[in-house]
């Protein structure tokens, strides 16, 4: 596991808290949350959980060499630039597993992947910097999966499927076996893609179709 020690969520949201029990549930500590704009809700659930607001992400960013830190935001082209800032400051991108998830052999998880509960994934995966893994999403053996991907809860991707950087595959949306998908790609929520899919395509549908 890469970035020991405590760790910084970069998104205070739902996403961020769920991302604090993977880090938790690793054995690893979270030093706090980084967010622009917390709402007032989402700083009392942040208290409940005994996690404290460390400020805004610019703030953050002019003392951040060497931390150790995951960003729980689901915008693929979001996460692209807070990481290009993030490593201009020398900050460290941690990767984080939950230990329930099973990661098959000859895996490589880039840089900043968050592999949360129940997540399965298959022999031989390569997969970017800063993936998103969701709560049950499934990859097959031999895919891979480019910078900032994610995969939302219950997605399956199957054997032999390459999916290119800030894709977006939908939750319960499903990618058969030997598909390509493009760079900055979104399957809509339950699809099922039979066919490649081009880069800035949104497609939906069973069987999926650009929209």
């Amino acid at each position: 596991m890469t970035g020991k020690g405590a760790i910084t969520i970069i998104g205070g949201g739902g996403f961020g808290r769920e991302t604090a029990d993977v880090v938790r549930a690793a054995g690893l500590e979270v030093l706090g949350v980084v967010d622009d704009a917390p709402s007032p809700s989402a700083l009392q659930v942040l208290d409940r959980m005994g996690i404290l607001h460390l400020g805004d992400l610019t703030t953050w960013l002019t003392d951040a060499e060497d931390a150790h830190y995951v960003i729980a935001i689901n915008d693929p082209a979001v996460r692209a630039s807070i990481d290009q800032r993030a490593t201009v400051a020398g900050a460290v991108a941690a990767t984080v597993v939950h230990p329930s998830a099973s990661v098959g052999s000859l895996v490589e998880l880039g840089p900043g992947a968050v592999v949360c509960a129940s997540a399965v994934i298959g022999s031989h995966v390569r997969a970017g910097r800063h993936l998103h893994c969701n709560p049950g999403a499934v990859v097959g053996h031999d895919v891979s999966l480019g910078d900032h991907v994610s995969l939302n809860p219950r997605a399956t991707v199957s054997g032999t499927v390459s999916i290119g950087a800030r894709a977006v595959v939908g939750a319960g949306a499903v990618v058969l076996q030997d598909r390509t998908i493009g760079a900055d790609a979104v399957v809509a929520a339950s699809a099922c893609v039979t066919r490649d899919v081009t880069g800035r395509t949104t497609v939906v549908g069973v069987p999926a179709r650009p929209r």
